[in-house]
């Protein structure tokens, strides 16, 4: 395929997904010499609307990993974003522990709404519950990854046609695939999905936590006060200038504490062409 505009696209609540995403869409932009656009769905307001993409666009198209799956809170909105035969690289990042499903939960997606994905990566970022679990990643070893898939990627796009299958990634079939359930050690589970963080007294309400807020579900108005649900993406806790966000849910650090002491080796990248 001749390839107009390369894309990159994602859905980023801590920056790691973005990070990659752009970088490869970067250098596939630049090697085909191609004008590169960006649309970021990670607020509320991207997703009252989608990219309008062509059939010679290359799209790099990026989530992250959430309970081994893409996130469900996403599946309604990227069922109406549509390819129109435009070429696809689904790229999901993971916080050490795995990618499970997710990539080829992407894949599909993208398959199902008339893109082509040819190519597909599962890269590491630093945990969204974490600054220790694969903190700082995707780091300069990534990048240079991601460099090399990129030149690989570009390469690969003039041969890319409407009857190329969509690539070959691991993960279940779509009747098997399940959400990671977190357990204790005794293997009863650990449900916190209604958690919630709180705001400790050295906040000087700046509001910036319900303005990057993904689910907008942050009171702007009063900062302390939840709205909507809270996915735990880690965005309000580590953007807050004054570190005034915070977890003390027993579960939720008991969880936390298990993904640091059990991914404590440094999870590997996964690409496929």
């Amino acid at each position: 395929m001749q390839v107009n505009r390369v894309w990159a696209v994602y859905w980023s609540a801590t920056g790691r997904t973005k990070r990659v995403v752009t970088w490869i869409a970067e250098r596939v932009a630049q090697a085909l010499e191609a004008p590169l656009l960006k649309y970021d769905f990670t607020l509320p307001a991207a997703r009252q609307g989608t990219p309008d993409f062509a059939a010679q666009d290359l799209v790099i198209f990026g989530t992250p990993t959430y309970a081994g799956r893409v996130p469900n809170v996403l599946l309604k909105y990227l069922a109406t974003v549509e390819g129109h035969g435009a070429a696809a690289v689904p790229v999901v990042t993971f916080g050490n522990r795995a990618f499970d499903d997710s990539l080829i939960e992407l894949r599909d997606i993208l398959a199902d709404n008339g893109f082509i994905p040819f190519a597909a990566a599962a890269f590491v970022g630093e945990h969204s519950f974490s600054t220790t679990l694969a903190a700082g990643r995707p780091d300069e070893d990534d990048l240079a990854l991601a460099a090399q898939f990129a030149a690989q990627v570009a390469a690969r796009a003039a041969e890319v046609h409407a009857d190329t299958p969509p690539i070959a990634v691991p993960g279940r079939t779509r009747k098997e695939r399940i959400y990671y359930q977190p357990r204790d050690r005794a293997g009863n589970l650990v449900d916190i999905r209604k958690v919630k963080p709180k705001t400790n007294d050295v906040c000087d309400d700046c509001g910036l936590c319900a303005k990057i807020c993904p689910m907008g579900s942050i009171n702007p108005q009063n900062v302390r006060e939840f709205i909507g649900i809270c996915i735990k993406c880690g965005a309000c806790v580590k953007k807050c200038p004054k570190s005034a966000k915070y977890y003390d849910d027993y579960d939720y650090l008991y969880h936390k504490t298990e993904l640091e002491e059990g991914y404590r080796r440094r999870a590997a990248v996964s690409l496929f062409l």
